[in-house]
């Protein structure tokens, strides 16, 4: 096979040069010529991201710096003759980094077929047959076959095409769809916007369609060319800025205490290897090592969970987005109303059932070959209306700015061609400047006409009715081009009325909604009369409504104050939708957006969590977080409630992490200041840090209390600071008042010193997630089985550990009987404390 044709100029290229170059056939590919071309020239991404095999990616978890320096530290112990510090170390990291990498990667491979399960497709011709299949396996060569609402998939010349508009803004900054046609171009150059016989990948069908021979994939697009700033990594949402900054946190104090320790060491002349492995341990020690995992773990669970319940999670993080979220911006149609769009009239201007009306809808939906809409298949039931005479000439396609479509129709018993026009009813009526009366004769609209065409359609309104115009003009026989400039001076025909019942399931789902904390507001391309009625039907109240005239006429600042007090959006386009998701984050929204359409995607990306539904459009499918495959509210209830548990339960590791572990190594700094040992060895600092971290392993599977699902949460860094702040001195008391039992009651020595605080840290920071985890009753609020199980159980094989063999290899001996009824009694007590300031924190924190 030869190469490509070369990618900043192939459109310029003969057809017939291009087809021998990619050596094609009008039957598409074969099997077996696509598996050579795949492996040619890769899977067509931006960026070919092959998955990494399983010991690599094992390997690039020792990256970690902490890590490092413990395997150094070993390597130095073994140098130093300490051959069992050496095995012990290295072992507790290996367990530690294996026990991390399993639980991620079963996770993300979960994660991942949950995302392939709603990825976009492609139809292409392969051995002479039309199939469907992943845009990632389109190879050059193939022939696909595009229509309206299509993404393309990849660049490409057009063999076939009929009424093809594309909107390529993306890459060329045009703002209408563009009409590309088969053939050569008359004028070469290398500016794609001149190149209209080909389509660019990332760029969206608007209307027509079109069979397109792929000559470049992946990184070789125009779209590849400029990937790097096309996939910016978008600002990161609250709950990343807040694992960031509690990454932050944690690494000061990590490095304070390291640093104080070494200091004090250093004073009180202690032996340097010891020393600097017990500040490395200690700094393991302190960090939340796990939080990776657990969030990765606790977010995939979630995305099973939720794909239960018909959603399907594209990005994980939008799981706590959608947790978190507060607004919820949506379209009325699908999601409030039954979608099931019903002609429940066609008249005139007088308010009389009008056959003429119906005809002239029918013959613009029928001609038409853009998406269709509800309201077009809607009209397409009336299929007694006879289209044999009638053919199709040219159409300008619908776009959301003239919010109308226009086919120029030729019949073959007419000396002259109609344009038949169809769209909103203000714009159409703007448009006309004559009126059809019901004995087909032609007025001319004067000021009187104007008020009875208005009385008309707004009482089709008022009655809940969504209303499209419908309008003609007669053409010359020579006029073989539709054109924007065409749709003037109009004949107003009369109004299509549809109906869309509210649908049932929405009271219930929209209360349920308001319950847990979220806003629903409308955005709509509908009148503010219809939008109202619906809204009556469902009991919504209208605090405020805002139409689209009214948006442009105030700037961003105002929008800012005015988005607060109106939950109806009516006569939208898609700028405008952008502008109202914009403005309600600007005012400190979670907001999320719901929907389906070609207009829909610039909101999608702009919203902190995008939802589209598994019937929508390519291009919002694509840019959307999420996948609803029921288009039902009541889904997205259930979906919110997954994302609150699952950020509960991330929060649960957190604070867990900053509160007794965090008094622990406070304590454990603390002790150096005193004592002429080493408070624990570092050994000992790993292996209580390792049966630790197996303790929390099951918090993902944790149930999380309902009074924590009602309101939307964000994660607050603060919040967590002063958490820890109240908690961890708790831990750090228990702590020194074991050193005292210690050392003033058992006289213990400097082994039996290191065994009971090993055994008394790791009992409490293992308990305390019981009390940690609820911020109610921990006795009425029950744990997951398996997290009780698993947090006894480790605590209990830290208390006989030091009767075992494997203790003494970590420096642990026995300790007496009286230890453990002291112990015993010091862990309920200090359950009992942690539980009553718990309490008073949160009393504390609800009165802010």
């Amino acid at each position: 096979m030869q190469s490509i044709p070369n990618k900043s100029s192939w459109w310029q290229k003969s057809l017939i040069e291009t087809l021998d170059s990619l050596s094609v056939k009008s039957t598409g590919l074969k099997t077996e010529e696509v598996a050579i071309r795949l492996k040619q020239f890769g899977a067509n991404r931006f960026i070919d991201r092959k998955e990494k095999p399983i010991w690599r990616q094992l390997l690039l978890r020792f990256r970690n710096p902490l890590i490092l320096l413990l395997l150094f530290a070993s390597v130095i112990s073994a140098f130093m003759g300490e051959i069992s510090n050496f095995i012990i170390i290295s072992v507790l990291v290996l367990f530690s980094v294996l026990l991390d990498f399993i639980q991620e990667h079963k996770a993300g491979k979960a994660a991942d077929s949950l995302r392939h399960s709603v990825s976009v497709q492609a139809t292409v011709v392969r051995d002479g047959h039309a199939i469907s299949i992943p845009v990632s396996q389109v190879v050059p060569g193939d022939l696909v076959l595009l229509s309206a609402g299509d993404m393309v998939p990849a660049d490409g010349r057009i063999l076939e095409a009929k009424d093809f508009f594309v909107k390529q803004a993306l890459l060329t900054g045009e703002t209408y769809p563009v009409e590309k046609h088969p053939g050569e171009l008359d004028v070469l150059s290398n500016d794609i916007t001149e190149a209209s016989n080909a389509v660019f990948m990332g760029t969206t069908i608007i209307s027509g369609s079109a069979k397109v021979l792929v000559v470049n994939t992946g990184a070789n697009t125009a779209m590849g060319a400029i990937a790097d700033s096309l996939t910016i990594t978008p600002p990161a949402n609250s709950f990343e800025l807040g694992t960031q900054k509690f990454g932050i946190l944690i690494l000061r104090m990590t490095v304070l205490l390291v640093l104080f320790v070494l200091l004090v060491n250093a004073i009180l002349h202690k032996p340097w290897l010891d020393s600097f492995l017990f500040a490395v341990a200690l700094a393991v020690g302190l960090t939340p090592e796990l939080l990776p995992m657990v969030i990765s773990v606790t977010l995939s669970r979630g995305a099973l969970l939720m794909a239960k319940k018909r959603v399907i999670v594209k990005q994980l993080s939008s799981i706590q987005n959608l947790g978190s979220m507060d607004t919820l911006c949506t379209d009325k149609t699908g999601t409030l109303t039954e979608a099931k769009i019903k002609l429940e009239r066609h008249i005139n201007l007088s308010g009389q059932i009008s056959e003429r009306v119906l005809e002239l809808a029918y013959l613009n939906s029928f001609f038409e070959t853009g998406l269709k809409s509800p309201l077009d298949e809607a009209i397409l039931d009336h299929g007694e209306i006879d289209i044999s005479l009638w053919s199709k000439v040219d159409e300008v396609p619908f776009d959301f700015e003239r919010r109308r479509v226009s086919v120029l129709l030729d019949h073959s018993e007419k000396k002259n061609r109609t344009l038949v026009v169809k769209g909103a009813p203000e714009e159409i009526i703007r448009l006309c400047t004559n009126y059809e009366t019901e004995k087909g004769t032609i007025q001319t609209i004067d000021i009187e006409a104007i008020e009875k065409i208005h009385s008309v359609y707004t009482s089709l309104e008022k009655e809940g009715f969504r209303v499209l115009g419908i309008a003609w003009r007669e053409e010359s026989m020579d006029h073989t081009h539709a054109v924007v400039s065409d749709e003037s001076e109009l004949i107003l025909s009369g109004f299509a009325a549809f109906l869309d019942p509210p649908k049932e399931s929405a009271k219930l789902a929209l209360s349920s909604l308001n319950e847990i904390g979220i806003t629903v507001k409308i955005i709509t391309g509908d009148s503010e009369l219809v939008t109202e009625h619906v809204c009556s039907e469902l009991n919504i109240p209208i605090l405020g409504v805002l139409t689209g005239k009214e948006i442009d006429s105030i700037d961003d600042s105002a929008l800012r104050i005015k988005v607060e007090s109106t939950n109806l959006f009516c006569r939208m386009n898609p700028s405008q939708k952008n502008r109202i998701i914009l403005a309600l984050k600007q005012r400190g929204h979670v907001v999320g957006y719901l929907g389906d359409g070609v207009n829909d995607a610039p909101s999608l990306h702009s919203a902190d969590v995008g939802l589209s539904v598994d019937s929508g459009v390519d291009v919002a499918k694509e840019a959307a977080d999420m996948i609803l495959l029921d288009h039902d509210l009541f889904v997205l209830y259930e979906g919110v409630m997954e994302g609150r548990r699952t950020f509960g339960n991330i929060m649960k590791y957190i604070m867990m992490g900053t509160s007794s572990n965090f008094g622990n190594m406070f304590s454990m700094a603390g002790a150096a200041l005193f004592l002429p040992f080493l408070p624990m060895l570092p050994t000992q600092i790993l292996l209580n840090n390792f049966l630790y971290d197996i303790s929390e392993i099951p918090i993902p599977l944790d149930e999380v209390d309902k009074e924590e699902l009602k309101v939307p949460r964000v994660l607050d860094i603060n919040f967590i600071r002063n958490f820890m702040l109240t908690i961890g001195p708790i831990s750090s008391a228990f702590d020194f008042l074991t050193f005292y039992v210690m050392l003033v009651v058992l006289k213990a020595n400097e082994a039996l010193f290191q065994t009971g605080w090993f055994v008394e840290s790791l009992c409490t920071q293992v308990l305390v997630i019981f009390i940690i985890r609820t911020r109610g009753n921990p006795i009425k609020s029950r744990p997951h089985r398996l997290l009780a199980i698993v947090s006894i159980s480790v605590a209990a094989v830290g208390a006989f550990l030091p009767f075992t063999q494997l203790g003494t290899y970590f420096g642990l001996v026995p300790p007496p009987m009286e230890f453990y009824a002291i112990l015993a009694s010091m862990v309920v007590i200090y359950l009992l404390v942690v539980e009553t300031a718990k309490r008073i924190f949160y009393r504390f924190q609800s009165r802010k």
